[in-house]
């Protein structure tokens, strides 16, 4: 098989392609926190694409901040409580936003491209200068999507502490998925052991529950989502699964351990669902649930996967 890369510019956009020879397509936008643009496989007598992403820049300025579609969530997603939080000792106040980090609207360079014909990929970086006084910590975020053989996409973040001591860290990804079929027409499939149970803001109690309801998969009619469940790694893989019994498609979601959190949610539009995910709960910074310490000098490594199939 041959993979490919190009480069084009449309509806204001600067996109990067990577394709195969097959038909599968993944289009990234580097200037607009990584954001994953589209992932676009062959259907029928045309093409599907399963990432719902903006239609232009106008539309992703007006509103990326109600929805942060596919965009890379760093140094922390979901929601830190009031955006205060302590540590080592000291009391922060994040001024940019409360919730999904302060990468989600910023351009990321380009540090490689390549294609063989096992894969084609690219890493793209940025650096945070600790600008935010609520996050006055310096780092480097790298992330790296790769096309793999059988409609596979394959995404790794490395951030580096450019600090002089030890950094808190939360990571995440924030794609929103589309068949064209409405959400209540999909099933959804996930392996967990628990949920996290939440306050009336969406803030973690400090409890995990069990939960096992969508282990054997169920229709998503009628059924809202706005949590986060613990993965069971001890089951096969992939964990979790979101299928179109119409179109007869299948995402497949393959996270390593270091996503344990994956976080479900359905839009009041319901024509697309966000499946993300996570190395911590909602307001892990003050918490503690999966928040991860980066020593000075060091780096830490997450990865997951997504495959598209047929039935």
């Amino acid at each position: 098989m041959a993979f490919s890369i190009s480069h084009k510019e449309e509806n204001g956009f600067s996109i990067i392609a990577l394709q195969d020879d097959a038909g599968a397509e993944v289009q990234i936008i580097p200037n607009y926190g990584a954001l994953l643009h589209a992932f676009s496989v062959p259907h029928g007598t045309g093409s599907l694409n399963l990432i719902d992403s903006y239609a232009s820049v106008a539309d992703l300025q007006a509103g990326v901040l109600g929805s942060f579609k596919s965009v890379k969530l760093s140094p922390f997603a979901c929601r830190i409580k009031d955006g205060t939080y302590n540590w080592q000792g000291k009391d922060y106040t994040i001024r940019k936003s409360p919730i999904h980090g302060l990468l989600f609207d910023q351009a990321f360079s380009l540090i490689k491209e390549e294609a063989t014909d096992s894969f084609a990929e690219i890493s793209l970086e940025h650096h945070y200068n600790g600008d935010d006084p609520g996050y006055p910590f310096p780092y480097r975020c790298e992330v790296q999507y790769r096309l793999l053989p059988e409609q596979t996409l394959q995404v790794t973040t490395a951030v580096f502490n450019l600090h002089n001591a030890p950094i808190p860290l939360m990571d995440g990804w924030h794609p929103y998925f589309t068949t064209g079929t409405p959400v209540d027409k999909l099933e959804l499939q996930f392996t967990s052991t628990s949920i996290v149970e939440f306050d009336e803001k969406l803030i973690p109690t400090g409890k995990v529950l069990p939960f096992t309801e969508f282990n054997a998969g169920k229709s998503m009619n009628g059924v809202s989502l706005d949590n986060s469940f613990m993965l069971d790694f001890e089951a096969p893989a992939p964990l979790c699964t979101l299928t179109d019994p119409e179109k007869k498609i299948r995402i497949e979601f393959y996270p390593d351990k270091s996503y344990p959190v994956l976080q479900v949610y359905t839009p009041p539009h319901r024509n697309s669902i966000a499946v993300e995910n996570l190395t911590g709960a909602p307001n892990a910074f003050n918490n503690g649930m999966g928040l991860v310490t980066v020593e000075a000098g060091t780096s830490v490594i997450f990865q997951t996967a997504l495959k598209i199939s047929g039935l």
